[in-house]
């Protein structure tokens, strides 16, 4: 499967800009023959806490509708980022399309309450997975990345996880850090979608990446190219897990007893 990474440079809350910049991407992933796209969080607006501005009802929403009617075109699922308005309630959320329709809808679980997020943003309470060509997909948010528990939960199944994010310059090496460690812990694919530029008067640098399950840089370090592809393999999962199963010596049901016991000690 081939999977393209964006570094794109977010115009600060204006959708049509960045509508203008994601389709001239989309464009050249299709020329590439990519099957999956992947765009970083708040793909539209940057990370805003305007929610006013950035939220949409899903029901009418034009950014989903304006990814979906590309994906149909251009025959590629793509990977985004928006702000949806449930009721006045929002949502960070990270959606996968194909074919002009929803197959994965994810809400970040972890508001970045360092920047006041869990101020605008509810946090979510599920994972989601998704059967896409022959991977099992899962997709998280940028802040979601410091937790590894979610991870792991959806490692069982997942192949390949996806991260977007907009991951300041200041914290970037932390990010290639977690990125790699993840794959490696999980042995599956990890791809991390991060944007570039400045917005609300935070730098961001050209850091999207993928990582194998043995942990091996796929990417071009310090690459400058608004799309990177890589081409990604299940049965190579399935091996690595075949030849080093340490993850069968899991004790889960012990993690969450240790879990138990540490809070009823507080």
């Amino acid at each position: 499967m081939k999977v393209g990474l964006t570094q794109m440079d977010i115009a600060w809350e204006d959708k049509q800009k960045n509508m203008d910049k994601a389709r001239r991407l989309m464009e050249e992933a299709a020329k590439q023959r990519v099957d999956l796209l992947v765009f970083p969080e708040m793909t539209l607006t940057g990370f805003t806490m305007n929610t006013s501005l950035a939220g949409e009802e899903m029901l009418f929403s034009p950014t989903l509708r304006f990814f979906k009617d590309y994906s149909k075109e251009f025959g590629m699922a793509i990977a985004f980022g928006y702000v949806e308005d449930f009721g006045q309630e929002y949502y960070n959320k990270l959606m996968i399309v194909s074919e002009g329709k929803v197959i994965l809808d994810y809400d970040k679980i972890h508001p970045f309450n360092y920047s006041e997020e869990g101020k605008h943003y509810i946090g979510g309470h599920e994972v989601k997975l998704v059967s896409f060509k022959d991977m099992v997909i899962s997709g998280f948010v940028c802040y979601d990345l410091r937790f590894p528990e979610i991870f792991q939960a959806v490692s069982d199944e997942a192949q390949l996880i996806l991260v977007i994010a907009n991951w300041p310059k200041e914290r970037v090496y932390q990010w290639e850090a977690l990125l790699k460690a993840r794959a490696i812990e999980n042995q599956c694919y990890v791809v991390g979608v991060n944007r570039t530029g400045r917005g609300n008067g935070l730098e961001y640098v050209e850091s999207s990446m993928a990582f194998d399950p043995m942990g091996e840089r796929l990417t071009k370090a310090h690459s400058k190219a608004e799309l990177q592809v890589v081409e990604l393999h299940a049965g190579m999962v399935k091996e690595i897990r075949r030849k080093f199963p340490f993850r069968a010596d899991r004790q889960s049901e012990l993690y969450v007893d240790l879990y138990e016991r540490i809070e009823k000690r507080i």
